[in-house]
């Protein structure tokens, strides 16, 4: 019966603790149109949740997101650089990212991570979820580029996720 109601509890809490945030209230309306909203939203949506997510290494969860974290600071500064150095030195290149993980949302974070990395854009998945292409705004090697994401990104993910 729990399960009918709230389909990812865990989603409904990240959804009533966003919404709070947000609005900068824990006043009772506030609760309790983000509680409603929190119940709402998973079960309009639980459909399209066709596999169940099954974190098999959740330490890896941590690492991936340190490793990004950095990734980003990291390419933070090097887009600075480029963009106030001469545009002549850009390199910019489309890069086929051939994919390991099967699970939908792996795929999903995986071009989430290329895109929130500044220099980076995944531009296109393909329908059969087995490769993404990449957008780099400076490379010199795109099969380097390729290796990097699937070894800091993909490997963690693939180990993360049952996929």
């Amino acid at each position: 019966m729990m399960r009918r109601w709230l389909p990812h509890p865990v989603t409904s809490c990240v959804l009533l603790v966003a919404w709070l945030l947000l609005n900068r209230s824990a006043d009772a309306g506030h609760v309790l149109l983000g509680a409603l909203l929190a119940v709402a939203i998973p079960l309009a949506v639980r459909r399209f949740f066709h596999r169940p997510v099954r974190l098999r290494r959740p330490r890896a969860a941590v690492r991936l997101a340190l490793v990004v974290l950095w990734d980003i600071v990291r390419a933070n500064v090097n887009v600075a650089r480029l963009v106030l150095g001469p545009p002549a030195r850009l390199r910019p290149v489309f890069v086929e990212v051939p994919l390991d993980v099967e699970h939908p949302i792996a795929v999903a974070l995986l071009a989430s991570i290329v895109t929130m990395t500044p220099g980076t854009v995944s531009c296109d998945p393909s329908t059969d979820r087995r490769r993404i292409l990449v957008h780099a705004l400076d490379v010199d090697d795109p099969d380097r580029l390729a290796r990097e994401i699937k070894s800091r990104y993909e490997r963690p993910l693939q180990e993360i996720f049952a996929c």
